[in-house]
């Protein structure tokens, strides 16, 4: 029998005067938008690997406060399935001095109308999907989330 996992993804909605902390990545040599946002690597917690995604993406520090949603997410062009962790939380000023992941063309404050104008450049449908559960009001402890780690 053949063995299936989804893949467990981490994303940051950061919202400042209704603009939303993005960032431009390049993914199969086609530039595209996305929250800041990556795997769960072994050893860490879902909370760890969002701090660590913001930092690396944007240069900021990230403290999550609060669980926005629990995505299942699988593209009809890939055989891929994703389990996504939104948070939203604090986050600080950029470090200029920080160099941001390869990948990762620049950042952008951008509000909900300009990334809908921009929907064929989104990562995914996620995108949107976590800024509507986000502007919804959902907020869910973060107690919710446990993690038993050496």
């Amino acid at each position: 029998m053949m063995s299936w996992k989804p893949n467990v993804t981490v994303a940051a909605i950061i919202e400042q005067g209704a603009r939303y902390l993005m960032v431009e990545e390049i993914i199969d040599n086609t530039p595209v938008f996305n929250q800041p946002a990556g795997h769960l690597e072994p050893g860490e917690s879902l909370l760890q690997a969002v701090s660590r995604e913001v930092l690396e993406e944007t240069g900021r520090s990230f403290e999550p406060q609060w669980l926005i949603a629990v995505q299942l997410w699988q593209p009809s062009h890939r055989k891929t399935t994703f389990l996504r962790f939104a948070f939203t939380g604090r986050v600080s000023e950029r470090d200029p001095g920080r160099t941001l992941d390869k990948e990762i063309v620049t950042t952008h404050w951008l509000t909900r109308q300009a990334l809908e104008t921009k929907r064929q450049h989104l990562r995914s449908p996620l995108v949107l999907e976590s800024i509507a559960c986000y502007e919804s009001g959902r907020r869910y402890p973060l107690t919710l989330l446990q993690s038993f780690l050496p």
